[in-house]
């Protein structure tokens, strides 16, 4: 019997029962498989979610069958078994009943293709996710296939391998970070056998490419449980790995959250912020310097500018996951301020506002939302403080924006102008001119064309 939450896949006019029809012609079968069932059964299908399938046609076949139905193809899976059908701007993955095993010693897949379906989701890493809907080629009634007890699983909230995990993540070791990459996304918790496995075998999952690496962990960073798979990654030793600063942080002990140690508290900053990637790995790296710079006097343990060496260190080691370089400016820039909004303890002058809103740039709304999720002591009156702090910064940046231009921060003149008043051909010193127009915007707020020009004789003349 199918569950009801599936009959809109499976109408006679949609797309799934066209291409079913398309593929029996062709003496091949056409299955509904893996994320797409899963996520129908969950009740998290919309009408814009991409769909997968799985058959017995090799993909040169593949392309045939739907060469005059698709709108465009994606080509690039094509060695691994997969092509990307585009109709009406949706993409249809359809991919050969296959088994996925990576050589010991390579980052790539070997693919050997096969005729069933029964290999094929055996071969697939959860069994919530090795599910599969016979779609027929007429009106007869579509199959449910769950050989391995997705559905029970399913209902269990249990991530569990079809095969001996030892053997699913040997066969792909990415299927260890995905673990715990369902645990944020769906809120299941893992088997006790998948976590040994993990905890055995963790070191398996070098042979994978950042790049893999970075997709799946974005995916779980950004779910709506990732405090627990951030543990889960801490606990079973794979967070070393490919982020090991993760394990630093519980060794170091913070003096303003005495409650817990410094992972404790990142992860809590974690779960406080919205999901947006940026603002999530900000919060994952925001104390990443302070063991690097853990300092004990008089039995006071300190942490003096672990913000700039833990922006060095957010870098590094996005770098090494192949972030995009815009990525890697913008969550450094993050973890870099984070701590700036504190030492203003004594009020914001407009001059401390501009230079605030400056440095943060575009990023100013994530920057606020890091300092204010940064808040995790128990200290009452602390955290009151803090917040105070953070309201009266925005309601100055407010204030001041009414009065001028503040996102706009320039100079009235800009670099021909300097040339021309001072008769300077280009180089350095008009570089210099301007610099010190624009610190004096930043310092006293809007001036004038020709209370710039002053400016520039005062400055020239000091030069000279």
């Amino acid at each position: 019997m199918i569950p009801s939450r599936l009959e809109p896949l499976l109408d006679a006019g949609g797309a799934p029962a066209k291409l079913a029809a398309r593929f029996a012609e062709s003496g091949k079968a056409l299955y509904l498989v893996g994320g797409t069932v899963r996520d129908a059964l969950l009740g998290r299908h919309d009408a814009d979610t991409d769909l997968d399938f799985a058959t017995d046609a090799r993909p040169d076949e593949i392309r045939e069958i739907v060469a005059d139905w698709a709108h465009g193809m994606y080509l690039a899976g094509q060695a691994f078994g997969t092509i990307g059908a585009i109709h009406d701007g949706k993409i249809y993955e359809i991919t050969t009943f296959r088994s996925e095993v990576y050589r010991a010693d390579s980052r790539k897949p070997v693919v050997a293709f096969s005729d069933d379906i029964a290999t094929d989701l055996s071969r697939r890493d959860f069994t919530v996710n090795a599910m599969a809907i016979l779609l027929p080629a007429s009106d007869e009634t579509p199959q449910m296939i769950d050989p391995h007890g997705g559905l029970e699983d399913l209902v269990g909230n249990v991530l569990r391998c079809p095969l001996d995990p030892h053997v699913s993540f040997a066969d792909d070791p990415l299927r260890m970070l995905r673990l715990f990459r369902f645990v944020s996304q769906l809120g299941f918790h893992p088997d006790p056998k998948a976590l040994e496995a993990v905890s055995e075998m963790h070191a398996r999952l070098s042979v994978v490419s950042a790049e893999r690496i970075q997709v799946e962990f974005d995916k779980l960073v950004i779910g709506d449980n990732v405090g627990p798979a951030l543990w889960g990654l801490f606990e079973t030793g794979l967070a070393d790995e490919f982020i090991p600063e993760l394990t630093g942080l519980a060794l170091a002990q913070d003096p303003l959250h005495r409650h817990k140690d410094v992972l404790a508290h990142t992860i809590a900053v974690v779960e406080k912020t919205s999901p947006d990637v940026a603002v999530r790995l900000a919060a994952l790296f925001h104390d990443i310097g302070k063991p690097a710079t853990r300092r004990i006097e008089d039995g006071d343990v300190s942490f003096h500018h672990h913000e700039v060496v833990g922006a060095r260190m957010a870098k590094e080691r996005m770098t090494a996951l192949r972030y995009s370089n815009q990525m890697v400016d913008d969550v450094s820039r993050l973890v870099f301020l984070h701590m700036r909004p504190h030492t203003y303890k004594m009020g914001w002058t407009d001059s401390a506002v501009r230079r605030y809103v400056r440095d943060a740039g575009p990023l100013l709304p994530k920057l606020n939302e890091l300092v204010r999720c940064d808040v995790t002591t128990r200290n009452a009156k602390r955290a009151r403080s803090i917040e105070r702090r953070i309201d009266e910064l925005e309601v100055r940046i407010d204030e001041l924006r009414k009065k001028e231009e503040l996102d706009a921060l320039r100079p009235p003149i800009d670099g021909n102008d300097v040339m021309l008043h001072l008769d300077l051909a280009p180089g350095p010193k008009v570089g210099e001119a301007m610099r010190m127009l624009y610190e004096h915007r930043i310092e006293h707020g809007p001036y004038t064309p020709e209370e710039a020009h002053s400016l520039l004789d005062e400055w020239w003349a000091d030069q000279s």
